[in-house]
């Protein structure tokens, strides 16, 4: 806690600046990284979309398996995430270099953000299971695309009432505030790291894990799709409008999820 309170007073950032800029730097490396295998993955991969009906079925994993999936999906995570997150990164950063600096034992970000990214793994898998799932149910009940786009306006609209709830609002809150979470949740030493990094992927999973499911009706490697819920994502957290612009994003799910639901064609995925 102290650490804490000590890299948050002001000081002329010198001798940390160039660490700070060489981690940003390098998760924007990645982040772009990320959104060139998705990218790919988007252009070699035409399942994506129902734009040749559904007489295969959905194929939601777009015929990936398990491994391959998570793969991709954590290069999707790292391209939409990363910015973000970078706030939150760089502010923990700046509190284990204070420490090296005052020769006192330190923990290398890369705990944080690996645990981070686990509990997005961990959601990936969960995701799987969920598209593998829905391509069943929605075969086996013999669905045409006006029926699955149907089902897809009511998961718009459901992500859009998650926005208003107040679980969405504890969660966007501390996503908001990196110096909160940090001062009421640190941890010290490899596993305080490890914890805080989970702890924070919760809320971050918390805060969007809707925003990723509606992927499923636009598409899981919808790059158009992905853009836009990246930059909603980066400007509800980091933006100092963000809680305006999540009820604005509220409204607006919940709007295209009903026109959605009373003219599936209305859903891009859907169109002839």
């Amino acid at each position: 806690m102290a650490a804490v309170t000590k890299a948050a007073a002001p000081r002329s950032l010198g001798p940390l600046a160039r660490p700070r800029t060489a981690i940003l730097v390098g998760l924007l490396v990645l982040s772009a990284i990320g959104w060139g295998l998705v990218a790919w993955q988007a252009g070699s991969d035409s399942s994506i979309s129902m734009r040749g009906g559904m007489e295969k079925g959905l194929d939601l994993t777009m015929g990936m398996a398990a491994p391959l999936f998570l793969g991709m999906w954590v290069a999707m995570m790292v391209a939409m995430m990363f910015p973000a997150a970078a706030p939150m990164i760089l502010l923990f950063d700046r509190v284990e270099r204070g420490k090296r600096e005052a020769g006192r034992s330190f923990v290398p970000t890369a705990y944080f953000v690996g645990a981070y990214l686990a509990i997005w793994t961990a959601f990936g898998v969960l995701a799987f299971a969920l598209a593998v799932v829905v391509d069943r149910l929605v075969t086996n009940a013999g669905w045409d695309t006006g029926q699955w786009a149907r089902f897809g306006g009511i998961l718009l609209i459901a992500a859009g009432l998650y926005q208003l709830t107040p679980l969405k609002d504890v969660c966007l809150s501390k996503c908001q505030s990196p110096m909160s979470f940090l001062m009421t949740s640190w941890r010290d030493g490899k596993a305080g790291a490890i914890q805080m990094g989970l702890l924070h992927g919760a809320y971050c999973v918390g805060c969007c894990w809707l925003l990723f499911v509606i992927l499923l009706p636009l598409g899981i490697m919808n790059v158009a799709a992905m853009v836009v819920i990246a930059l909603f994502v980066f400007g509800e957290k980091c933006l100092p409008v963000g809680t305006r612009l999540a009820r604005a994003g509220a409204l607006a799910l919940v709007v295209f999820g009903v026109v959605v639901t009373l003219m599936p064609s209305a859903l891009p995925t859907t169109v002839g």
